[in-house]
């Protein structure tokens, strides 16, 4: 079984690994740099990325983070998206720059604009994992700006990508741990 870490610092991380449960993977909740060693691969997921920054500084991870993304894959949702990103404006902050992508914090609007929809994935993420739509749950979301040419776009929301693929890498703007569609989940187990 695959043991995926689930950085624990911020965010909702308990629902990510409920999420890598139902996918058929073994969580490790990470809150220290020697637990990047016995994992396959980590999520980073939602909160704050201007408080998740702090905390990783805090911590001493951005580094460990950063050279543990150069070999092995990363999933970031919402903030953990932002923290992936090359570029992240709205405004500028550090990331670990792992995907190449420009990042427009809190891109949708105040948290009153925080949404629950259904989008359309692109074939080739259903062919991977199963047909049907994607329930996306935004919460002050970014919105990805740019995406560079290492990029597969796995899924929309009104002409932007939500859902994207760089190598060994994925990213979703929106929140797929808060709802019981384990298909992105699983989608990332397949590149352990």
């Amino acid at each position: 079984m695959k043991r995926v870490g689930v950085l624990s610092l911020q965010g909702d991380f308990a629902a990510h690994g409920a999420a890598v449960e139902r996918a058929g993977g073994e969580p490790v909740f990470v809150r220290q740099r020697e637990q990047l060693g016995g994992i396959d691969g980590l999520i980073i997921p939602g909160g704050e990325s201007t408080t998740m920054l702090k905390l990783l500084h805090y911590e001493g991870l951005m580094e460990p983070l950063a050279e543990f993304g150069r070999h092995k894959p990363i999933f970031g949702t919402c903030a953990g998206a932002i923290l992936m990103a090359t570029k992240v404006c709205s405004p500028e902050q550090e990331s670990l720059g792992l995907v190449d992508i420009a990042v427009e914090r809190n891109a949708y609007g105040r948290q009153i604009d925080s949404r629950v929809t259904e989008i359309e994935p692109d074939p080739e993420f259903e062919k991977r994992t199963a047909p049907g739509k994607l329930e996306a749950v935004f919460i002050r979301a970014p919105i990805i700006r740019d995406a560079g040419k290492g990029s597969k776009v796995l899924a929309r929301y009104k002409g932007d990508p939500v859902l994207l693929e760089a190598g060994r890498h994925l990213v979703a703007t929106f929140h797929p741990e808060l709802t019981g569609d384990s298909r992105v989940h699983a989608l990332f187990l397949e590149k352990l």
